[in-house]
């Protein structure tokens, strides 16, 4: 029954983060001066009552309260508006910079978590060897760059060497004078995203690596283990039973946090290598002010990192039950 209790605290936790979510994304977004009629570039010497007509077309004249219960009846109806500048709604608007960008960020996210947990166990398991401060200045180094700084170099540095791409997501000859089979469109593909995921994946290996490290360095000083040692089990045998195990709360916690985030997409990254997903659609609707779109854009980012903490939430009591206590 505790971990039933536990279970349900989490999933209503998680619901009413949900809510704060959608009503300070409602909130804040009418919080800025002027509206969207404001914002629409074509507005600026537009009449005043064309201005009136475009207000009461998106609902603006209208109370905040009556405003807000639209916004939130549109949601759960799976509604976010349309956007000031397509005028097409923004879930179409989103979903095409959504698909390009989650194999990126994930094909980033992999690569970070194996070699970084790897590197990071590595390090702690040989300790205070010339492998291990390697390590850590290599994960300390790649930890502290800047995403789109490191993205510059890639393109400066690697790009020419390797013969990638530098921009977009497909070859623009690509099926013009034949059509290409899907092997050929997923080679494409992957030749385009392999730069940015791999910048993403950098910055993000240095973070697992030194969170790896430090939780395993933690693990490995308790009692439990120097009684390990003291049956006689291998050091290889103590960091994977007993040390990997105990270490993996904080790794749990920082894989949720970067699954989370991939909706969001790397903002920095994608406009960069001018990658068309999510985070350079999200740097158009700031430049065009389209704020349906930045609203929907921030609202999903902010389900998705609440969904997959709730994950993080729920395998932790699979790891370690003492969290229900």
């Amino acid at each position: 029954m505790r971990g039933a209790d536990y279970v349900v605290k989490r999933i209503a936790f998680a619901l009413i983060t949900v809510f704060i979510a959608i009503t300070l994304n409602f909130v804040l977004f009418r919080a800025i001066r002027g509206d969207a009629v404001d914002a629409l570039g074509r507005c600026r010497q537009c009449t005043a009552a064309f201005k009136a007509y475009s207000r009461h077309e998106l609902g603006l004249d209208k109370s905040r309260w009556a405003q807000y219960r639209i916004y939130v009846v549109g949601l759960f109806r799976g509604n976010l508006g349309s956007s000031l500048r397509t005028e097409k709604p923004v879930t179409t608007e989103l979903w095409d910079p959504i698909k390009n960008t989650i194999p990126m960020v994930a094909l980033g996210t992999f690569f970070s978590i194996v070699f970084g947990i790897a590197a990071g166990v590595l390090s702690a398991w040989r300790r205070g060897t010339a492998l291990d401060k390697t390590n850590l200045y290599v994960s300390l180094g790649f930890y502290s760059m800047p995403p789109q700084w490191l993205g510059l170099l890639v393109v400066l540095y690697v790009a020419g060497w390797l013969a990638l791409p530098t921009s977009g997501i497909k070859d623009p000859i690509l099926g013009i004078l034949s059509s290409p089979s899907t092997m050929q469109v997923i080679a494409d593909r992957l030749k385009h995203m392999v730069l940015p995921a791999a910048t993403l994946g950098l910055v993000l290996y240095g973070e697992y690596a030194l969170v790896a490290r430090s939780a395993m360095l933690e693990t490995l000083g308790e009692d439990y283990v120097l009684t390990a040692r003291a049956k006689g089990l291998s050091n290889w045998e103590i960091v994977r039973t007993h040390g990997l195990r105990n270490a993996m709360l904080p790794i749990v916690t920082l894989v949720a946090l970067s699954l989370g985030y991939i909706i969001g997409g790397a903002i920095t990254i994608e406009y960069v290598f001018s990658y068309p997903g999510i985070g350079l659609a999200i740097v158009e609707a700031i430049d065009q002010r389209d704020y349906p779109v930045l609203q929907g854009a921030f609202l999903l980012l902010t389900l998705s990192v609440i969904l997959f903490n709730l994950v993080a939430d729920l395998l932790y009591f699979k790891l370690d039950p003492r969290v229900t206590t």
